[in-house]
């Protein structure tokens, strides 16, 4: 579970006659990540060359261009739909033969008419856009073209402009801009430019049109109209072909796909004349079967074997071995980084703590609640495997949410345990707003954080003294897996100086710990103060804390003496868990606020007395409510994944985690339109 699969190196090899069924055995197997021969690179492959498509590739790859052009046309996305083996390859071919060229024909028309269309839209908009600034001047657009001797001048202008020379002006004063339009003899162009430019004249082209403005206007404006109902029926006629042959098209796709993978193959293959040889990875519990199916389906004229695998330089491609509840956390580990086949892998724990801190940050049952039902809705719209590992991670963010909740007492602001004896009828409806009135914020506390008078008093403090130990732990054990990557991975002298460093992170961590928790009481730990004075007034704990971080200072310079300068990081990687109570006491906070401006403020008074006054004002009162839920809901989603994520990636992962691993990409596809 904290290692990837393991894998075993495989070459096959076979005559050339094989290469097709050796190629549809390996497709069909969806197993086998190749290894791409390099022509030249390689030891013993002398004389080999990189192969050719098998016969009928270029024109299966003319189809599936044509398929795609089309679903794109029609926009057809095969994520987007659900699965549904239709028919077989055989009959699919038939219908492609039969039924594509005539379809891409149609769908070329009606692409290519709405593309013209669209052009001539685009083309009336421009000239309405050229023309509205001709709008406030009262002349027939014609009357700006056809002199020998005079100049036309049309423009925006600071300010109105006056002239000494003989001239023809229209101004028109606007709200952000002044138009003007001014006709001047051609012999007096250099005093007009003069006075524009005074004027910052911004020249605008003058239309070739003729008629008034805004009766160009209006006829462009009716021919737009009439465009756009055109374009809204050959869309109609697109979406009439999606719905006609969406499956066909997804179910060709897939088909044609495969084929061309499939006969394109060989240029990944090292070949002679008569043989082929690939190599590639298999998962090593995979081997056997493999090689008895490629034994089966050649007749035994194959030879199939594992060869031996350089850990230290064989590009090994990884494939993450995670318990089922743990495989939507994968999606989380591909942000980042896909772990190396050497190290570990952290998925497990991160499947298992980010819904911890994304449930500590919200904290909150009904917050839990809403992003469950959530999950549950958007289910049906996110197709692609991404989007529903993505809602499986919040959907056990969200049942943490709601566990938290339940200790924090928190629903919605209020306190849960109030929540339930409303509605149980325990309890008034204004019992709900006890202590807003006077604008007391709520504690979020943990059970165990009752006050000896049998209330619930506040437990920040030792929240976020809480946090600090999640965060120790979790360093911890990003350190102590850091020593053990750096025993796996490095080799020689540095193997053990990088262990060292690691213990030394540690043992500098520990050592102020030990410190401070020898001279001060820390909550949820023994205490260590009474422990024998030593010297100088300083008790035991004070001297082994000191002894620890000297030797760890000592252990971190030995591997690299710039990495002392960081020593100051480890406080504020540790400080950086204060942000699991930190965030969410400013989601408490948000929801107190809302809760008391929406009931406080608004229903609870409009309550006393039911008149129309009473009912506006429960009406905002429940809007503001709405709102404010609404907004921390998405601030408690982003903040929580994204300070939970963080702190994994940047606090946790930075201790150990190398990552840069290859992705496992094995030769095929899961089918889920077609038939094998």
């Amino acid at each position: 579970m904290l290692k990837p699969k393991q894998m075993s190196r495989l070459l096959i090899a076979a005559s050339r006659d094989q290469m097709g069924p050796v190629v549809a055995e390996l497709y069909r197997h969806h197993l086998f990540h190749i290894e791409e021969y390099v022509e030249g690179g390689k030891e013993g492959y002398e004389g080999f060359k990189i192969g050719t498509p098998l016969s009928g590739a270029s024109e299966a790859s003319v189809d599936l261009l044509k398929i795609r052009a089309i679903e794109n046309a029609v926009s057809i996305h095969g994520d987007d739909m659900d699965s549904a083996k239709t028919c077989s390859g055989s009959e699919l071919r038939s219908r492609i033969e039969r039924e594509l060229p005539v379809l891409e024909q149609e769908v070329e028309e009606l692409t290519q008419k709405r593309s013209k269309l669209d052009n001539k839209v685009k083309e009336f908009e421009q000239k309405i856009t050229e023309i509205t600034p001709f709008v406030s001047i009262p002349a027939d657009l014609g009357m700006y073209r056809g002199y020998a001797g005079f100049t036309v001048y049309a423009g925006y202008v600071a300010q109105e402009v006056t002239l000494s020379v003989p001239n023809e002006t229209h101004f028109s004063k606007g709200k952000e801009k002044n138009f003007t339009v001014i006709i001047a003899p051609n012999g007096q162009r250099n005093e007009v430019e003069r006075a524009l430019q005074e004027a910052a004249y911004q020249s605008v082209p003058i239309p070739d049109e003729s008629g008034a403005p805004q009766a160009r206007i209006d006829y462009y404006s009716g021919q737009i109209t009439a465009l756009t109902k055109e374009i809204a029926e050959t869309n109609a006629k697109l979406d009439a072909v999606k719905a006609q042959h969406a499956g066909f098209l997804v179910a060709c796709e897939e088909f044609l796909r495969t084929e061309v993978e499939q006969t394109e193959a060989p240029l990944r293959f090292a070949t002679t004349k008569q043989t082929f040889v690939a190599e590639g990875w298999v998962p090593s519990d995979k081997v056997d079967a493999i090689s008895e199916s490629l034994v089966k389906v050649t007749g035994g004229k194959v030879f199939v074997t594992v060869l031996p695998t350089d850990i230290e330089h064989d590009a090994v491609p990884v494939e993450y071995n995670n318990p089922k509840f743990a495989q939507p956390a994968q999606m989380l580990m591909d942000i980042y980084s896909r772990p190396k086949y050497t190290e570990v892998d952290p998925t497990l724990m991160l499947a298992i703590v980010f819904p911890i801190f994304f449930g500590l940050i919200v904290g909150d049952v009904g917050y839990g609640l809403i992003f469950l039902v959530m999950c549950f809705g958007l289910q049906r719209m996110m197709k692609g495997e991404d989007g529903k590992m993505f809602l499986k991670v919040l959907r056990n963010a969200s049942i943490s949410s709601i566990i938290f909740g339940v200790l924090f007492n928190e629903f919605l602001g209020f306190e849960l345990t109030q929540v339930v004896g409303w509605v149980l009828g325990l309890g008034g409806f204004p019992n709900l707003i006890h202590g807003y009135a006077g604008f007391i914020m709520p504690s979020r506390h943990l059970l165990i954080g009752a006050t000896e008078a049998g209330g619930h008093g506040p437990a920040i403090p030792a929240l976020m003294i809480m946090a600090i130990w999640i965060g120790v732990l979790h360093i911890t054990l990003g350190r102590s897996l850091g020593m053990y990557n750096h025993a796996k991975q490095d080799h020689g002298h540095h193997r053990m100086l990088a262990v060292m460093a690691n213990f030394g992170w540690l043992a500098v961590m520990w050592g102020i710990l030990v410190a401070i928790w020898s001279n001060v009481v820390m909550p949820y730990m023994p205490n260590l103060t009474g422990l024998p004075v030593v010297a100088a007034g300083f008790n035991l704990g004070t001297f082994v804390g000191a002894a620890l971080i000297l030797v760890g200072v000592i252990f971190i310079a030995r591997d690299s003496v710039l990495e002392v300068i960081e020593l100051p990081t480890i406080i504020s990687h540790v400080l950086s868990y204060a942000r699991l109570v930190a965030v969410g006491l400013s989601s408490v906070a948000i929801a107190m606020v809302v809760n008391y401006m929406a009931i406080g403020m608004f229903i609870s008074p409009g309550m006393k007395e039911l008149s129309i006054v009473g009912i506006v004002m429960i009406v905002i009162g429940l809007v503001i409510f709405l709102f404010g839920h609404t907004l921390n809901i998405a601030l408690g989603l982003l903040g929580g994944g994204l300070h939970s994520i963080r702190l994994h990636y940047v606090e946790f992962f930075t201790k150990f985690y190398k990552g840069g691993g290859i992705r496992y990409v094995p030769f095929g596809m899961k089918r889920r339109f077609t038939e094998e």
